[in-house]
C-alpha cells in the first residue's frame, strides 16, 4: 500500500500569511484547468474525492494542503490529525486556466502562487500537471520559469496518454525531455526536471508517478504504510478517478 493512499485533508488558505507552519517536506501539484490535476491526485491517493475539480475552471483559487501521517486513513474517520505525527504534505494549487475570473482574482493568483513557489522553504519539488495534447502552454512555461531557479525537481505528468496512439505517446514524452532539457543554469548545468505519460483511464504511469512523489518526498527509506484499511482504498472503492 502506498503512504500516498494515507492522504487527508488538512487545511486551505488564500493568503501566505496563513500557510502551515510545519516543517516536513511538501511536493505542489500545479497544472492548468481541465488537465487532469484532480484526477491524477485522487487516483494516486486512491480516493475519490480529496482533490475537487470546479466545474468553473479557475475558479478555485485556495492552496489545499493534504497531511501523509498523523491520522487514520479511512475517508469516514472524523479524528483530528496529529500535527507532530505528520510526515509530508501533498498541496493542490489552483489551477491556472482563468478565462472568466476577475482581473483582481487572476492578480491574486499570481501573486499567491508565485510566492509560495519561490519562497516556500518546506516545498521540495513541484508536480506539473500537463495534457499530453497541449503541453507546455504559455502559463506551463511560466510555471516551470517561476520555479527553476530555485533548483529544486520538477516531475512533470502528461495525462490523458489514452487519447493518444503509441507513436503520437512516445513523440509527446521525448518532445517533453527535449523542453526540459532546455533549461539550465547559469553554468550550462540542466534543473532536476523529469517527465513520464499517465492516464488515470488506463492506469498508466500510476506506479511510475507514485514512487516519483515518495522519493521526491523523501519518505522511500521508510517501512511501509500501516492503516485500518484494507487494499481496494481508504473508502472501500476501487482506485478513485474522477473528471476534471
Amino acid at each position: 500500500m502506498s503512504k500516498l493512499w494515507q492522504a487527508r485533508f488538512f487545511t486551505t488558505v488564500n493568503q501566505l500569511r496563513d500557510l502551515p507552519r510545519t516543517q516536513v517536506p511538501e511536493i505542489a501539484f500545479a497544472g492548468r484547468s481541465n488537465a487532469g490535476k484532480s484526477t491524477a491526485i485522487n487516483i494516486l491517493t486512491n480516493q475519490k474525492g480529496l482533490a475537487f475539480a470546479s466545474k468553473t475552471p479557475g475558479r478555485t483559487q485556495h492552496i489545499n494542503f493534504f497531511s501523509i501521517g498523523g491520522a487514520h486513513v479511512a475517508m469516514h474517520r472524523k479524528d483530528p490529525t496529529k500535527v507532530e505525527e505528520i510526515q509530508a504534505l501533498l498541496v493542490d494549487l489552483p489551477g491556472y486556466g482563468y478565462a472568466e475570473v476577475s482581473g483582481d482574482a487572476k492578480l491574486h493568483w499570481q501573486k499567491l502562487l508565485g510566492d509560495y513557489v519561490q519562497r516556500r522553504d518546506q516545498l521540495a519539488a513541484l508536480v506539473l500537471i500537463m495534457d499530453s495534447r497541449r503541453p507546455f502552454t504559455e502559463l506551463d512555461i511560466q510555471m516551470l520559469e517561476w520555479f527553476a531557479p530555485t533548483g529544486k525537481p520538477i516531475h512533470c505528468i502528461l495525462t490523458k496518454v489514452d487519447k493518444l496512439n503509441r507513436n503520437e505517446s512516445t513523440n509527446a514524452l521525448r518532445q517533453a525531455q527535449q523542453v526540459l532539457d532546455s533549461y539550465v543554469d547559469e553554468d550550462g548545468n540542466g534543473f532536476p526536471f523529469t517527465v513520464q505519460l499517465f492516464s488515470a483511464l488506463k492506469r498508466v504511469g500510476i506506479e511510475e508517478a507514485d514512487a516519483k512523489i515518495i522519493e521526491l518526498l523523501g519518505l522511500d527509506g521508510d517501512d511501509a504504510a500501516q492503516s485500518d484499511t484494507q487494499a481496494d482504498g481508504p473508502d472501500g472503492d476501487s482506485p478513485a478517478a474522477a473528471n476534471d
